[in-house]
């Protein structure tokens, strides 16, 4: 017998499974159809243990500790990206502190070759972790991820990590070379409207879902990205709040434009034959042109409030991060600082620009970091900006190093004054 547990929109036609479980059946009424399908798996066995404890099942066996892994079902739920409120906040929440502990073999060897030191936070968790999980199956070693976070040998985890942390430099750099592909053929098209769509022959199909990720973020519209490959192409979609991609995407394979295709509100995967992808392509744009319209999609940046170089310490980061953890539909408050002096600013790694922000008084300045922004418009002003003075946009967090806290800045934009 198989049983199913998922979270993806369903059709009234389900899989001939011995049982589906999933709170976005048609025919639920839990209402927790936000939950990511690892809080399902988790959910289910907790009724499972339920009844076998009522049915006596126990008493001459011991009960499975669920808890333990709570670790997995914060990392699953964070990395599907659904928001964290209610019943997933609670789980992240939980199972942060398990990852803590480090218990689990294979995530305490990626804390490792990732330099995570600290106990890890939801961030951790979905752009340090969870990247280099995934990174064996976007590449072409999918055993490596599932064996990693198996395993009890320490030793085999230090190994698994290493190779998962190489992996991960690769996939980067595919992603890089297949993203400045992407960007170049939307602008060689005269760029967006409703949609961000690219394709691209021989491109890498474990990399399509971050491309389009990233192609989402830079237009501000729902984005698909297909890899063609001989008569076929695998495609993957990120979307914006209000515009239900997964929907759209169901709506193109029921019409026969797309050989297999679904997903939900803010992701969704197909596959598509060579010969219906300009017809899938305008169906797409169509469909979400619509529902783009009727979202009234505004670029817009709020924040919570202002605050002075000074006022940002890390007492305040670890203050607000007692409110989290933070992710989406719980986002990390969002401060301005309003005509900041930018004392320092150099490029950082490969993409990122790191500056110091002059303190108002005689104190120390405020570190302040911008990631992957330095070919972007935000990275040449920001490094224009030493010696000047911008209004930044950002949120403050608590960085350890050395057994030093101190507080840093991320930013999120900036505005001349």
């Amino acid at each position: 017998d198989v049983i199913v547990a998922d979270h993806h929109e369903t059709e009234s036609d389900l899989p001939p499974a011995f049982a589906v479980v999933n709170p976005n059946r048609l025919d639920d009424a839990s209402g927790q159809g936000r939950l990511a399908a690892v809080g399902v798996a988790f959910l289910m066995l907790v009724g499972l243990n339920r009844t076998l404890r009522a049915a006596g099942w126990f008493r001459t066996r011991p009960e499975p500790d669920l808890m333990q892994w709570l670790d997995l079902v914060a990392l699953g739920t964070v990395c599907d990206v659904v928001p964290l409120v209610g019943l997933n906040r609670a789980l992240v929440a939980q199972g942060l502190k398990v990852m803590a502990g480090r218990a689990n073999a294979g995530l305490a060897a990626l804390a490792d070759v990732a330099g995570l030191a600290a106990p890890p936070e939801a961030y951790h968790a979905g752009f340090v972790l969870g990247p280099r999980v995934n990174a064996g199956g976007r590449i072409g070693a999918p055993d490596l991820g599932a064996r990693i976070l198996s395993t009890d040998d320490s030793a085999e985890a230090a190994e698994l990590a290493r190779k998962l942390d190489a992996l991960n430099r690769e996939r980067q750099a595919i992603e890089a070379r297949v993203l400045e592909d992407a960007v170049a053929r939307i602008e060689a098209e005269g760029g967006v409207h409703a949609l961000a769509f690219a394709a691209g022959e021989g491109w890498h199909p474990g990399v399509v879902g971050i491309v389009a990720a990233r192609l989402k973020e830079r237009y501000n519209v729902p984005a698909c990205v297909v890899a063609l490959t001989g008569e076929a192409g695998v495609g993957s979609g990120r979307s914006v709040a209000g515009v239900d991609l997964g929907s759209c995407v169901i709506a193109a394979r029921q019409v026969g434009l797309l050989r297999k295709g679904g997903g939900h509100a803010m992701a969704a995967g197909f596959t598509v034959a060579r010969d219906r992808l300009a017809a899938a392509r305008a169906f797409l744009e169509e469909r979400i042109a619509a529902r783009v319209r009727e979202a009234a999609i505004v670029p817009t940046l709020s924040f919570d409030g202002t605050l002075r170089p000074d006022g940002a310490t890390a007492e305040l980061a670890q203050s607000l991060a007692r409110v989290g953890p933070f992710g989406s539909g719980n986002p990390e408050p969002r401060f301005a600082l309003p005509a900041a002096r930018i004392g320092f600013a150099a490029p950082a790694g490969d993409a990122h620009v790191r500056l110091a922000i002059a303190p108002d008084g005689p104190g120390r300045p405020l570190k302040a970091i911008a990631f992957r922004c330095l070919e972007s418009d935000l990275g040449r002003a920001l490094l224009n900006a030493q010696g000047g003075v911008l209004h930044l946009a950002g949120r403050i967090r608590a960085d350890t190093w050395g057994g030093t806290t101190t507080a840093q800045f991320t930013i999120d934009d900036a505005a001349p004054v």
